[in-house]
């Protein structure tokens, strides 16, 4: 039933068919290993990220911890090297306090562009050659 909610086809910054973020840990709104997103994401998880520990820590201390695992929704935590979709507005403020994870451009939702500039993202970029 999700699947038919999604708002817009599975596409990344370029247009192209959005690759995989990550299913170890799973990630995503849906939790089908993709950025995906639809109006039922009010967070815009559209951002695949490479989780550092300097970003872990700013999500903690702005009240979303991603490393410790709880295990009663089967979620491992996050950990520095691991691909996460984070929300969109969660990385642009990272980003505004100088602790914004690298990001994966061909894993990262074309939605994400309505909070985040290209530009912006290109320079954090893991997957430009």
């Amino acid at each position: 039933m999700m699947e038919t909610q999604k708002m817009d086809d599975s596409v990344n910054v370029f247009g192209e068919p959005l690759d995989t973020c990550s299913d170890s840990p799973l990630t995503g709104f849906f939790r089908d290993g993709c950025c995906n997103t639809s109006d039922q994401d009010r967070g815009s998880h559209t951002v695949c990220v490479e989780a550092s520990q300097e970003f872990l820590e700013f999500s903690r201390q702005r009240g979303n911890d991603l490393s410790t695992p709880r295990p009663e929704f089967s979620f491992p935590g996050v950990k520095p090297g691991d691909r996460w979709c984070l929300c969109a507005a969660r990385w642009l403020e990272a980003h505004q306090r100088g602790m914004a994870p690298r990001v994966y451009l061909t894993r990262t939702h074309q939605r994400a562009l309505e909070i985040v500039p290209l530009e912006l993202l290109r320079e954090y970029a893991v997957d430009l050659n």
